[in-house]
């Protein structure tokens, strides 16, 4: 296995500080001395925003774990095959008479 599928957290500290700065965003919205009508147009174009980017997020995760699991699987596969071959030369072993 490669480090960069078990010791990867950089990830999630970049999503953790996205979060936080447009939470912030979100929070100094609601703070600022605007009307009703603006602080909500605001917000809702910080949501698209937001649902924008966290779909191509999910793109992305998608893609890394089926890859992921395309590889397990391959891993896997040779792992069946081996076990396969190495089971019919014990079988053979026994098969043919000594001598």
């Amino acid at each position: 296995m490669s480090d960069e599928r078990c010791c990867n957290g950089g990830g999630g500290m970049l999503l953790a500080f996205l979060a936080g700065g447009l939470l912030g965003a979100g929070l100094a919205l609601l703070y600022a001395p605007v009307s009703g009508k603006e602080a909500r147009e605001k917000i809702n174009g910080l949501t698209e925003d937001l649902r924008r980017k966290a779909e191509g997020w999910s793109g992305d995760l998608k893609q890394k774990v089926e890859s992921f699991i395309d590889e397990e699987k391959s891993v896997i596969k040779a792992a069946y095959d081996a076990g396969r071959e190495a089971m019919s030369r014990e079988k053979a072993k026994f098969e043919t008479p000594p001598g």
